[in-house]
């Protein structure tokens, strides 16, 4: 009879690690610095940032304030009213587009913060939709940024 510490072994082995990487895609998590977590960093993206729209979100940018100290970084947040929907729509909104941004944030060269503001009509959509607005979204911020 198998013991029930050989049995955990076994699923906590199988389990994805905390840092976000899915398989076969190593080192492109999604960590704690690349995200925009302070009400004030959002409230300064949204009253000082410019504003790219698409068809399912509004994407609200602003470049970072240059600090020799640290290295900078493009960071993003999102805000998802309860006008979406319930709690449950609203994190599986978050998480598809959390995932979205893990997989396009190289797409982002410069020190820039971000808040994604979905529409609800992204509840709708397939992943590769949104992994294709995401995209382009952060194609057009980066055009922007670069042609100051």
């Amino acid at each position: 009879m198998p013991s029930f510490i050989e049995d955990c072994e076994g699923v906590i082995a199988d389990a994805p690690s905390r840092s976000g990487n899915g398989p076969g895609e190593p080192g492109t998590g999604f960590p704690r610095t690349a995200r925009l977590l302070k009400h004030a960093d959002f409230e300064r993206v949204y009253k000082q940032g410019r504003r790219h729209f698409s068809p399912h979100m509004t994407v609200f940018y602003l470049v970072q304030a240059t600090d020799a100290s640290q290295e900078k970084r493009a960071r993003v947040g999102f805000t998802v009213g309860r006008v979406l929907g319930g709690a449950v729509e609203r994190n599986l909104i978050k998480r598809r587009l959390r995932e979205a941004v893990r997989l396009r944030r190289s797409k982002l060269g410069h020190a820039v913060d971000i808040v994604i503001n979905p529409k609800k009509s992204i509840l709708t959509l397939e992943f590769a939709a949104v992994l294709e607005e995401v995209g382009k979204a952060f194609d057009a911020i980066t055009k922007r940024l670069a042609g100051k």
